[in-house]
């Protein structure tokens, strides 16, 4: 059985009967999971194990675990430092920094591969221009040269655990004000500024075999005058053609209120699926994702189905011995040594 388009979320610490009817329909390809579906290791361990138990091709299970503002897991997990702490590190010791990226990255990847999931949504490509309050220092660097090294080698610490890396969020989030989760977001600047700095962590990532990208759900309307996420110009002309991207594109939640520019959830889907996006999320709202269930009517696109297993989580440590590892110390000693702040948290 393929992976279906649609990635839904649960309400609970285990799956309930209406969870597994909708998790078995055929245009499901994944689930995310949230702060609310996890309480311990052991818990959440076998909820991902009913989860990929429930199909012949086992869904993906991702989550959002950046660090600092975004981490869901937390009680059994390291808590890892926001990466703009990585960035400070930078501007001391380049060298040293892309050290810590990479051992920060393996860390992450390891502790979640260890319960069986495949993809934390990470890392953020986004520039830190000091104006967006959801981005911040979820973002390395201003410098996107800085983040593209950075993001480097967090990525390849990732891979060396078994799961593919995700940057996020194509073209570009970082110099607006406004939060695509609460508003239509518009930025008005013109292709050539945003070509020259912030797509070029994003050029620069898929030159280093980028698996796969989540696109923003923000308007840029001197380029085109649909959202990212729903544009041909974005996902088709500039992403699998100039930059020639051959992974996964996800789009963001289609709940957010910055996806409002596109009908109700079924027009959602459609347009962004049309547009290019292999992937589309429906979070935190049961009733849209059973609607884009019962009235999508898409096939499965065989390309589309590849990348998405291309995807899927390779062998980690188990729970119970991930710990006992060399490298897990070594890892959580270099992660240690450059937290340098309390961060809030940000449940998005």
């Amino acid at each position: 059985m393929s992976l279906g388009p649609l990635m839904i979320d649960i309400a609970g610490l285990e799956l309930d009967t209406q969870d597994r009817n909708l998790l078995k329909h055929p245009l499901v390809g994944g689930v995310i999971l949230f702060a609310r579906n996890f309480a311990s290791t052991e818990q959440v361990s076998e909820l991902v194990r009913s989860i990929h138990a429930l199909r012949e091709t086992p869904l993906l299970v991702a989550v959002d675990q950046e660090g600092g503002r975004v981490q869901r897991f937390r009680e059994g997990f390291t808590r890892l430092p926001p990466v703009a702490d990585l960035g400070e590190c930078y501007d001391k010791d380049a060298r040293h920094a892309r050290e810590l990226a990479k051992y920060t990255g393996w860390l992450n990847a390891a502790e979640l591969r260890s319960v069986g999931i495949d993809l934390s949504f990470a890392p953020v490509l986004d520039l830190n221009y000091g104006v967006s309050g959801v981005i911040g220092d979820r973002a390395f660097h201003r410098d996107p040269q800085i983040v593209a090294e950075l993001a480097r080698a967090y990525m390849q610490g990732m891979d060396e655990a078994g799961m593919a890396a995700v940057g996020k969020h194509f073209p570009g989030h970082g110099a607006i004000e406004a939060d695509s989760h609460e508003v239509i977001s518009i930025d008005k600047r013109r292709y050539a500024d945003i070509r020259v700095d912030d797509m070029l962590p994003f050029e620069r990532m898929i030159h280093y075999g980028l698996p796969a990208v989540m696109v923003a759900h923000i308007v840029y309307p001197a380029c085109d005058d649909q959202a990212a996420g729903f544009s041909r110009f974005w996902l088709q002309d500039v992403l699998r053609g100039e930059l020639e991207f051959k992974g996964a594109i996800f789009s963001d939640d289609l709940s957010m209120k910055g996806a409002a520019v596109v009908g109700n959830v079924v027009d959602r889907a459609r347009a962004a699926l049309g547009a290019g996006c292999d992937m589309v999320l429906v979070c935190n709202d049961r009733p849209a994702a059973m609607q884009a269930l019962d009235e999508l009517n898409m096939q499965v696109k065989p390309a589309s189905n590849a990348r998405l297993l291309a995807l899927q989580g390779r062998p980690g440590f188990p729970p119970e011995t991930l710990r006992s590892q060399a490298k897990w110390h070594n890892a959580a000693r270099a992660v240690e040594s450059y937290s340098l702040k309390e961060t809030l948290d940000l449940d998005m």
